[in-house]
């Protein structure tokens, strides 16, 4: 029987665990964008060594608010405070349940007084369409698929990022001169060539650089300048395997489970959503395994998105964040796996590439103390970090805990069940890794 939406799928399939539940799935990778121009290991290290371009135009939905009621429909549906929002600003925005579950987090950027851009994986875009559309909202919005779902056609947004050590060379020399001073995550208007476009200060690796994006009728001009002038920085084009392993040292966790699956008052979004739309399709899978899908949601604060929060509005979730915010019992970190029994679960002497969103078991003295939700092989470092939320009393750096390694069979198998599991040495260390994303990027210029 086929599947009319996501509350569908959900009966059909028995739960919520027994639809979302996929041993071994596929891994996840950027569509469109080439998996390696010239080695992934270069491609990521030139963040750090030299400038590297990555393609941010293909792998995330963009939605566009536009209205008188654009500012109202983002107030009372998310966390974030928009009484001092400028244009040209971009800010992390983040949607929760009623129960203060997250839905995801994202990129909002203030177009005008009243248009918005929000980018980001799409749950987040979901819950904002629906709102829009079933809220009564004096709004307009458009929506962009990414590239992997749109089914044909080109983006109608260009986004493309420079970072590194010599990317302000590079801008300096695209535009004949360096920008005008910008906050970090605040942008300005540039012009190349007749062609205007906005030039965002971002890096995911918390280097100096910038994102640009604009029209798509301007994207070859604009990616072909920055070609063009990079040669003589040394500018390295980011394939998409580098690409994916970039949040890993700055913390960014990019699909916490949505906690949209369960709650009675949410049945009218979930038959709103497509039986083939991401929520529906996501895989769970890892070490760590339980029938209870509530087991994988997480708040805003064990996230790390404590500081974009305001309570000076009235918001879904409000309530329960209140709460929430006095009661954090986990807290996001680092792990950083042996590079020895790394290389011996992997089965070779080099760092192999590897990103995985699992949900993995993080044991102390065999005892389930936290859950590790994204990971890969970080050249930096020539080992596996993997971003986990631990329980607080295990958060401190330097603590010594077990990283579990496998793949649980899912419903019918106990999650504490003996399955042979690599068991891997790791250390806790901080989120964000990078000690400058984590202790320099933000500045306060």
């Amino acid at each position: 029987m086929t599947s009319k939406n996501l509350q569908d799928a959900i009966d059909q399939a028995g739960s919520p665990i027994r639809l979302l539940w996929k041993q071994n799935p596929p891994p996840w990778q950027p569509p469109v964008v080439p998996p390696e121009f010239s080695g992934w290991r270069e491609e990521y290290l030139a963040a750090f060594d030299s400038v590297a371009l990555s393609d941010l135009c293909h792998h995330m939905p963009d939605l566009v608010m536009e209205g008188p009621d654009a500012v109202r429909l983002l107030s009372e549906n998310s966390a974030n405070d928009y009484d001092n929002f400028a244009v040209g600003q971009a800010k992390q925005f983040v949607a929760t349940t009623d129960a203060g579950y997250i839905i995801n987090d994202g990129i909002l950027l203030r177009n005008e007084k009243e248009k918005f851009t929000l980018t980001a994986i799409p749950p987040v875009v979901s819950w904002m369409r629906f709102h829009a559309e079933r809220g009564g909202y004096d709004v307009s919005v458009s929506y962009d698929p990414d590239s992997g779902t749109r089914g044909g056609g080109d983006p109608t947004l260009f986004r493309y990022q420079v970072q590194g050590p010599r990317a302000l060379d590079l801008v300096e020399q695209v535009f004949g001169g360096p920008l005008p001073k910008t906050k970090f995550f605040h942008s300005t208007e540039v012009e190349l060539g007749g062609r205007r476009f906005r030039a965002l200060r971002h890096g995911m690796t918390g280097q100096p650089g910038y994102e640009f994006n604009g029209d798509w009728r301007d994207e070859k001009f604009v990616k072909q300048a920055l070609l063009e002038a990079g040669e003589e920085f040394g500018l390295v084009q980011v394939g998409a395997m580098a690409y994916s392993l970039n949040e890993f040292e700055s913390g960014w966790i990019p699909a916490p489970t949505p906690g949209i699956y369960s709650a009675p008052e949410l049945t009218s979004y979930r038959e709103w959503l497509p039986a083939l739309s991401f929520e529906a399709r996501n895989p769970l899978h890892g070490s760590f395994f339980s029938e209870n899908i509530e087991d994988f949601y997480t708040t805003p604060y064990e996230l790390g998105y404590g500081k974009s929060i305001s309570f000076d509005h009235d918001f879904v979730g409000r309530d329960a964040l209140k709460k929430a915010r006095d009661n954090v019992t986990q807290k996001k970190v680092t792990l950083v796996l042996d590079r020895d029994q790394v290389r011996q679960v992997w089965s070779g002497p080099e760092l192999p590439f590897d990103v995985s969103y699992g949900r993995y078991r993080v044991e102390v003295d065999g005892r389930l103390i936290g859950v590790a939700f994204a990971g890969g092989a970080v050249p930096t470092v020539e080992t596996m970090l993997y971003l986990t939320l631990v329980d607080t009393k295990y958060a401190t750096p330097g603590t010594e805990v077990t990283f579990v390694w496998g793949e649980h069979p899912g419903p019918g198998i106990s999650p504490d069940a003996d399955l042979g599991f690599s068991r891997i040495k790791a250390t806790v260390q901080p989120s964000p890794y990078n000690e400058y994303t984590r202790t320099g990027y933000r500045d306060k210029d």
